[in-house]
């Protein structure tokens, strides 16, 4: 047995007018994050727990930002696919930790919602899913609005 930790973290820009998606769920909001697909802060950020857990690099190294496939593309799909990754190197996935950094739109309402979906595309039980938010107390560029950050840890096991 053979149990390997992953950290991730992804941020992106806040811009008037797009859509903001956080865990998979497209968030009511007047800004979203700016970014070559659909942005969403928190599925790159365990994808990159993941990837990382499983010595696989990063999501860049695997869904460049220069290639046109993944223009706007859903971080849902990315996230299955590293999934597949890992997985053909026989590792599962035990839980992921994660904590999201905006100042607005509050996410409380939508966490549970996160909860269930993430849980479904890593084939765990929805309390292996932790997810947090917090904000920056106004300060810097989180704490402004300007931008939105994510950070996820994981634990994997190899059998």
């Amino acid at each position: 047995m053979n149990l390997r930790i992953g950290y991730g973290v992804d941020v992106h820009q806040l811009k008037s007018g797009l859509p903001l998606f956080i865990g998979g769920i497209k968030i009511p909001s007047v800004t979203g994050a700016l970014g070559h697909s659909d942005a969403d802060v928190l599925l790159h950020a365990i994808c990159d727990a993941l990837l990382g857990a499983a010595n696989l690099r990063d999501i860049g190294f695997h869904f460049s930002d220069k290639d046109p496939k993944y223009k706007g593309i859903d971080s849902k799909i990315l996230l299955r696919e590293v999934l597949s990754l890992i997985e053909k190197k026989n590792y599962r996935v035990i839980n992921i930790d994660s904590t999201v950094v905006l100042e607005n739109p509050k996410l409380n309402p939508f966490i549970s919602e996160m909860q269930v979906l993430i849980a479904s595309i890593l084939k765990i039980d929805v309390d292996a899913v932790s997810i947090k938010a917090t904000t920056h107390e106004q300060v810097d560029s989180f704490g402004e609005g300007k931008a939105i950050k994510a950070y996820a840890v994981c634990l994997l096991l190899n059998e």
